[in-house]
């Protein structure tokens, strides 16, 4: 495609060459490393690097235009075409939603965000969409990219919503792929950087907003705006009533917008007469007058506030409630979302992305509600991140546990025994036993050998990552694949 005819309407200035010939072959790259011959280079600056240090790398592996929105030291080649605009971050979305042909234009799609609850809901849409419709419908998210069981294989820099030009090539695969509809997780960063801009939203989503990321944005205010961006190019929205947020979304998308809730009685599709077990929770669904009775396999109010969700969504996609119900009903387990696994001892364990003091608090208080006897929790907090709420958390889990073990979490850069020993200072406020054991096998093992039966042991932050990061590196770490190894093999190291 002619690089005139991605810029075609947009504010640029030709620095050098002519966008006439100048012919994008292989696709629009922000990563100089994955440039081939053919492709256009976007500098873009990140919160590390400059991507405008690494213009003449991405030539030299074969880029024939690039794009800047700042002065580059020294010259490039005569035949390179080099375009200047405002913003290179604003103008990517542009550039690549046309050179993969405006893909989400052919699709619905949906996206969600909030502070927790996004996987869960975009896993229970999909399957529901699949289950109950027969539909072929697209994920993109935390746990990947796929389309029904397909995975779709990406080279992506950022663990939730791609980089604008890679989102826009992975929704074309999926549309050729024969996806009709893609439900991807909108993370308050990828709205802040406009990774989603260009891409025609049917439905925006939002769960909830409790404290997280404020190293990222601040402050709660600023976390919140980055929110309603989603708010701003939607067509369609789906609120949660019970949080204040849905009324700034209201405002924003007058007529245009579908509550769910429990607490809120003019919701419009409210649950009530909810009952939890731990197989699941049933409750009595809310909608258009009707009162029907309805189930989710996963216990707490969390689980219904996201099946709430995911009726409304499938509702606005134009699908019948009662079908909605039914396909909710027989959901299979997302992986690392309140996870469970039944030892022989007669140990419980869960395993659950919790990774903020809102969503430990959810999770735990479920499992306080059915639990036998007790609780014990293994779990960290990430480095590099929000230093504000490892002590909350750490007073959290000390609240509803026996027994807390203060593990690895993603460490990064930090010392490990520093952010342990601020989570253990939140812990002994409560006065529970409290262990620390950095490295997150032993740890689980150590919660797996005191555990006795009726016992739960949560595990709680990573879900169904993969890896844990150290320093710079990303090394394996699977909590469910280690609590399977150490139970059928308990003598395992």
């Amino acid at each position: 495609m002619k690089l005139s005819d991605l810029l075609t309407g947009y504010d640029h200035q030709v620095l050098q060459g002519d966008p006439e010939s100048a012919d994008v072959k292989a696709g629009v790259v922000c990563d100089s490393r994955r440039t081939t011959s053919g492709s256009m280079y976007v500098a873009m600056r990140g919160s590390r690097t400059d991507g405008h240090r690494f213009v003449r790398e991405a030539v030299e592996r074969g880029a024939m235009a690039a794009m800047i929105d700042h002065p580059i030291a020294g010259a490039l080649p005569r035949q390179v075409c080099v375009v200047r605009v405002a913003d290179t971050r604003a103008a990517v979305p542009v550039v690549a939603s046309r050179y993969f042909g405006e893909p989400a234009r052919e699709m619905d799609i949906v996206a969600v965000t909030g502070t927790n609850g996004k996987t869960s809901v975009s896993s229970m849409v999909e399957a529901v969409l699949r289950t109950g419709a027969n539909a072929r419908a697209g994920v993109i998210g935390t746990e990947g990219c796929r389309v029904g069981h397909e995975p779709i294989a990406v080279d992506r820099t950022t663990p939730t919503t791609p980089e604008s030009a890679d989102l826009q090539h992975i929704l074309r695969r999926m549309r050729d792929r024969g996806a009709n509809t893609v439900i991807m997780e909108a993370s308050s960063m990828a709205l802040m950087l406009r990774r989603v801009d260009c891409t025609d939203i049917d439905v925006g989503v939002f769960t909830n907003l409790t404290p997280d990321h404020l190293d990222d944005h601040g402050d709660m205010e600023q976390y919140k705006a980055a929110k309603l961006r989603l708010f701003r190019m939607c067509r369609r929205a789906v609120a949660n009533a019970d949080d204040p947020v849905s009324v700034d979304i209201a405002a924003l998308m007058p007529g245009a917008v579908t509550t769910f809730g429990i607490d809120n009685d003019a919701a419009d599709f409210r649950a009530t007469d909810l009952a939890t077990r731990p197989s699941g929770t049933r409750f009595v669904l809310h909608h258009d007058g009707r009162r029907t009775p309805a189930a989710v396999p996963v216990p707490g109010r969390f689980a219904v506030h996201n099946a709430l969700a995911t009726v409304a969504i499938c509702h606005l996609l134009g699908q019948d409630v009662n079908v909605v119900l039914d396909a909710l009903a027989s959901l299979p387990p997302i992986p690392g979302r309140f996870e469970t696994f039944q030892t022989s001892e007669g140990v419980s364990v869960i395993v659950d992305y919790a990774h903020s003091p809102d969503s430990l608090e959810k999770v735990l208080t479920t499992i306080g509600g059915f639990a036998r006897r007790r609780v014990i929790t293994v779990f960290g907090a990430g480095g590099d991140r929000d230093r504000t709420k490892r002590a909350p958390m750490g007073e959290i889990a000390g609240r509803h546990s026996s027994l807390v073990v203060v593990t690895n979490d993603n460490p990064r850069d930090e010392d490990p025994g520093a952010i342990a020993d601020q989570i253990i200072a939140g812990v002994a406020r409560t006065g529970t036993d409290v262990e620390r054991i950095l490295d997150r096998q032993a740890a689980i093992r150590r919660a797996l050998s005191v555990a006795e039966p009726d016992d739960i042991v949560l595990i709680a932050g990573k879900g169904s990552e993969k890896y844990q990061i150290i320093g710079r590196r990303a090394v394996h770490c699977d909590d469910m694949e280690t609590v399977r190894k150490l139970t059928a093999n308990p003598s395992t190291s």
